[in-house]
């Protein structure tokens, strides 16, 4: 009995979670339409909205109007990685790739694990980028500030791995996952992330997902307050901002937990 299993143990044994990682990191990275929405097109829309204006240099908390910018459109950038990078790794299990994977070694749980660095890594991509773009054009902070939202940008990301996966594993398609990072647009609009909102557009945004981790990401340089076309326009408190994040964290979540258990269901 155990001359026969130990070969068997032996193959099943042979795989290596780093290098999973590495191959499905640079697969994602080689794939050039992926890359240029996650990577060039918040760079770009960076350097023309952030960088290009009049305005770039005039002063917003702690720094400039191109840092207030830069960081919205990195968090527009990571939330789309993440997005993408979840809901592909949805629409992966249920196309029948998890039941190749249980052939071989790795259990389903180094799979989710192997998905989430794989999910962070690219969306610091477009983090990175943007705040290197930024440091050798008109942006200005303190380098403690600028580290700050960093980290905040690229943890603030995470809620949209919930909402990519919630997409894929709400329809089987491809499309589907284009039509949700197309729809981050539209919150990110909403988000006070392309332009300074004011009035309803505003009230009405600080109810959605991506109002939360842009103000997130933007407190350390602005301590919260608003800005606005004609100036200063009240300001947000970090508990405010806090709740909306830890709210559509949970909204996600939940949402991902009851579309996995009802596909269960039906098998």
């Amino acid at each position: 009995m155990t001359t026969a299993t130990t070969p068997h143990r032996h193959v099943r044994g042979g795989y290596s979670l780093g290098r999973y990682i590495a191959m499905d990191f640079r697969r994602n990275l080689r794939n050039v339409g992926n890359s240029f929405f996650v990577i060039v097109l918040p760079t770009a829309l960076f350097l023309f909205f952030g960088a290009s204006m009049d305005w770039s240099g005039e002063p917003v908390g702690v720094g400039n109007v191109s840092a207030w910018t830069m960081i919205a459109i990195a968090s527009y950038g990571a939330a789309m990685a993440t997005t993408s990078m979840a809901g592909s790794a949805a629409l992966e299990i249920q196309q029948g790739w998890g039941r190749q994977l249980a052939l071989t070694a790795m259990p389903h749980g180094a799979f989710i694990v192997a998905k989430a660095v794989v999910a962070v890594a690219m969306a610091a991509l477009p983090v990175l980028v943007l705040n290197l773009a930024g440091v050798f054009t008109v942006a200005d902070m303190p380098p403690g500030v600028w580290l700050a939202t960093v980290a905040l940008t690229i943890g603030g990301s995470l809620p949209f791995a919930f909402y990519g996966l919630a997409i894929g594993l709400s329809f089987r398609s491809d499309a589907a996952v284009g039509a949700a990072t197309g729809l981050l647009v539209i919150l990110s609009f909403l988000g006070n992330a392309f332009m300074p909102l004011d009035g309803v557009l505003l009230d009405i945004g600080r109810f959605t997902p991506m109002y939360g981790i842009v103000a997130l990401a933007r407190y350390p340089l602005t301590g919260g307050d608003l800005v606005a076309m004609g100036g200063a326009a009240g300001s947000d408190p970090l508990w405010m901002v806090l709740a909306n994040v830890a709210a559509w964290t949970v909204v996600f979540a939940v949402a991902c937990l009851l579309l996995q258990r009802s596909r269960t269901t039906r098998r």
